[in-house]
Order: structure tokens, then sequence, then C-alpha cells
């Protein structure tokens, strides 16, 4: 899967659920901080999705795309304990693309696959609206939340902390 067909996919999903969405059209970045004073958004409301391998507590290996706010960073320990695990680590690019058909920075917060759980800060349920990359480094998506919440059912837990 290339990262037009993310995007592609990602634009069908939306469009099957009549969801609430513009495109932004944008030189490519893929760091969040960056590419949200391009979009002209809230960093706390770009959704950052992060892939990474956890293990332990008697579950096997399980792959985990956590999504954050693009204003802060992820709370390791927080995020095991949320998802029963011991052990986690940040998958290499390789595995980042295998798994979401993107690049690292690209990759939009839904997971396409069964063997890649989804799990999102529940900050977000304080905007009306969430931005992220779209599939594409030069393409992102502005989205109502409740349309997000409609279309992947997310499971919410608090795993994020400031930068500072």
């Amino acid at each position: 899967m290339s990262d037009k067909d993310t995007h592609e996919r990602l634009l069908a999903l939306l469009d099957s659920h009549d969801a609430r969405y513009r495109v932004i059209e944008h030189e490519p970045e893929g760091r969040s901080e960056e590419v949200s004073r391009i979009r002209g958004n809230d960093p706390a409301q770009a959704m950052k999705a992060l892939v990474l391998s956890v293990s332990g507590r008697g579950k096997g290996k399980r792959t985990i795309m956590a999504v954050i706010p693009g204003s802060q960073r992820l709370d390791m320990k927080a995020l095991l304990s949320h998802v029963g695990a011991q052990k986690g680590r940040f998958a290499q690019p390789k595995e980042v693309a295998d798994l979401t058909g993107c690049v690292m920075g690209a990759i939009p917060p839904f997971s396409f696959r069964k063997n890649l759980i989804l799990v999102v800060d529940e900050s977000f349920k304080a905007w009306n609206e969430v931005t992220f990359n779209a599939g594409r480094l030069d393409r992102s998506l502005m989205l109502c939340f409740a349309d997000y919440e409609k279309i992947v059912e997310p499971e919410f837990g608090r795993f994020a902390i400031s930068e500072n």
C-alpha cells in the first residue's frame, strides 16, 4: 500500500460515512509543530499517530497506534499500563510503512489493519475539529471530531504529557 493508496482509502472511508472534512494541501511536512504552523491550527488539536510494539503481561507481542496531541509527547508508562503491557518501543520506519502504508509523519489516526490496535488520547474530546496528515506529507485533513469518533469508535485513554 502506498501513501497515495492510504490517502485515497481514507477519503473513501470518510465519504462513505458522510463525514464533515476538508482537505488542506501544503508543502510536504511531517513534524507536528511545523505542519500545525503551516495549516494554522492549534498543535493540541493535531492528531499525531505513533506506531509502537508492546509486549508482556501474558498478552504477547502487539502493535499499537497511539494517537496523541501534536503539542505533547507520549507517556510510555501510561500507555503500557493502558494496554496491559510491560515493555514498549517505537516501531522502526519499515515496520511503520508495512503496517500503515505511510512514511512516518504522514500516518492518519486510522487503523486499516486488525493487528494494529488503535488507542486515542481522550484530550481530543475537547475539540470540535481535529487535524492530521492524511497518508501523505503534503495533504492534511480537518475533520469534525464527532464524525471521527463515530467512524473509528476509538478506545480512549490518557497517555500524553506536555513537552515541557
